[in-house]
């Protein structure tokens, strides 16, 4: 009788241990409910916070770009920081525009002029394309810029008209690499920067013993000088050169040295901007 006895009491306290377990448990889950009863709105705050972290993670995780939100951000930063703060500067340019600069540039995302040059909304008449160039006056072919131009010279008064090259310029190197036959693998490009055609032919004769980056950082200055030479071709601007109310300039921004030169009709070389 005496060796059953150990067994049942065993038994017993193991039955004892898991009641209590189970009473403890279910006193757990009615503590937080009761705690969710008396803080009603806790469930709905942690539900929130919870979709919020969420989402915020997903975000993080995710590699996609939104340019729409990119946009949005972007216009609601210039409203708040610049057309809020300056409401005589927009008032002022929404009668009109009066800029001193016209400033042919290239394309490139890495040279916005007015980035650079902390240009101000008024300051300045820009066009934009591949390799800044500008092309010789020509009524039927180039009638876009000729347009530009005109209506800067003429009609906005424009006292300076900057051309501005850039390093690491992919325009150029295209116009360096056409073959010399002239044929061409592209609908638009290589049309457009032969432009500057005499550019290539003058590196190509005084610097052939450089590399073909050498060549090409060369020619980004020299294609500058043909643009500005074919301004030259515009009657207008004739005009407004010896009548002194208008002055060219040639420029360019080196963005791998972080220096910026700057030169007049004459060819004459200022000291390299650079701090």
């Amino acid at each position: 009788m005496k060796k059953n006895t150990a067994p049942r009491k065993e038994s017993q306290i193991k039955k004892e241990e898991d009641m209590a377990t189970t009473e403890s448990y279910e006193e757990a889950i009615a503590g937080l409910t009761k705690l969710l009863s008396d803080k009603a709105d806790l469930g709905a705050v942690a539900a929130a916070k919870i979709k919020q972290i969420t989402a915020e993670l997903e975000k993080s995780g995710s590699n996609q770009f939104d340019p729409v939100d990119r946009i949005k951000t972007g216009f609601i930063h210039f409203k708040k920081e610049k057309f809020e703060k300056n409401p005589e500067l927009y008032g002022e340019l929404a009668k009109s525009q009066k800029p001193k600069f016209m400033v042919f540039a290239c394309s490139d995302s890495r040279v916005c002029p007015s980035h650079i040059l902390n240009f101000q909304p008024g300051e300045a008449f820009m066009i934009r394309n591949i390799a800044n160039m500008v092309p010789p006056f020509d009524k039927t072919k180039y009638s876009g810029v000729g347009a530009a131009i005109e209506y800067a010279v003429l009609h906005l008064k424009v006292e300076h008209i900057v051309v501005i090259g850039h390093s690491c310029c992919g325009g150029i190197k295209g116009l360096m690499s056409i073959p010399d036959d002239g044929t061409t693998a592209s609908d638009f490009i290589e049309h457009w920067v032969q432009i500057c055609s005499p550019a290539k032919a003058k590196v190509k004769a005084e610097y052939s013993g450089l590399s073909f980056s050498e060549q090409c950082t060369n020619c980004e200055k020299e294609a500058v000088n043909v643009s500005l030479g074919n301004l030259l071709t515009y009657p207008f601007v004739r005009d407004g050169l010896v009548k002194k109310t208008l002055a060219l300039k040639g420029a360019h921004y080196d963005f791998v040295k972080g220096t910026f030169d700057l030169w007049d009709l004459d060819f004459k070389i200022s000291p390299s901007i650079s701090v």
